[in-house]
């Protein structure tokens, strides 16, 4: 299978450089074709701009309109280009990342920004007029997964830990981005203690990303709704007898 690992943490010698190492090396040997786009690495530019629409900076930049244009025109940045030919070619995709102020690192959010333009990421439209979005769209049929490490115990990313439970805090990411985009989401792979890890703590660490590879291609995906699945009205809110007298991100959870 073809799988695209996107890592995003400036050092390579770091717990992160070290983990994704080990993983790359163990995808290869199961037989996967591995694909990286290592950020730092390569100075993606975060920045979304009229340079990437081949635009003219004197007009007003819309920027839906103006990438969604250079799509079709196939006018897009080469850099861009080259990332979505990456994605095209993936059957899975994995995103690793130091949790940075609950979120993704800047780079990585400007790579979403720029590569996951209007028709390629959003904005496509099904046959009956609607937009293709959350279980649909040109990612389905992919599987998705995040891989990330934080400085806090795991037990500050529990159901009541102080810090949210991870998986409300990686929602935007798995729900708004892999989700939305089409993609089968895996739960995530958490690295907690990064700053105090000892090294039993490595090994065991290593051990659990390893396992979970192994499960890539075969563990179910969370059980997202799906947007045209009758569970939500017209105006894309859950109807009231599904998850009935709850609020919040878990009701789009089956």
């Amino acid at each position: 299978m073809n799988i695209l690992w996107v890592f995003a943490h400036p050092d390579h010698r770091s717990l992160n450089g070290s983990l994704r190492d080990a993983a790359l090396k163990h995808l290869a040997d199961l037989g996967h074709l591995v694909e990286e786009s290592d950020l730092y690495r390569m100075g993606w530019n975060p920045v979304v701009d009229a340079a990437d629409y081949d635009h003219d900076p004197s007009d007003r930049l819309h920027v839906a309109t103006a990438s969604s244009t250079a799509l079709r025109a196939g006018k897009l940045s080469p850099e861009v280009v080259a990332e979505q030919h990456k994605l095209r070619r993936a059957d899975a995709v994995v995103l690793q990342f130091p949790l940075w102020w609950f979120s993704m690192p800047a780079i990585l959010k400007g790579w979403v920004d720029r590569v996951f333009v209007e028709g390629f990421g959003y904005g496509i439209r099904c046959t009956t007029g609607g937009t293709q979005r959350y279980g649909d769209g040109l990612m389905a049929g992919k599987r998705a997964m995040i891989v990330t490490s934080m400085g806090g115990s795991e037990h500050t990313v529990s159901p009541r830990g102080i810090n949210g439970e991870l998986g409300e805090l990686l929602f935007p990411i798995q729900h708004g981005f892999f989700w939305y985009t089409g993609m089968s989401v895996l739960d995530p792979v958490l690295i907690p203690s990064a700053d105090r890890m000892t090294e039993s703590d490595y090994d065991a660490s290593k051990s659990k990303l390893l396992h979970r590879l192994d499960g890539l291609f075969t563990e179910p995906p969370i059980p997202y709704r799906h947007q045209h699945g009758g569970e939500y009205d017209a105006q894309f809110v859950l109807r009231p007898e599904f998850a009935t007298g709850e609020v919040g991100v878990r009701v789009h959870i089956r």
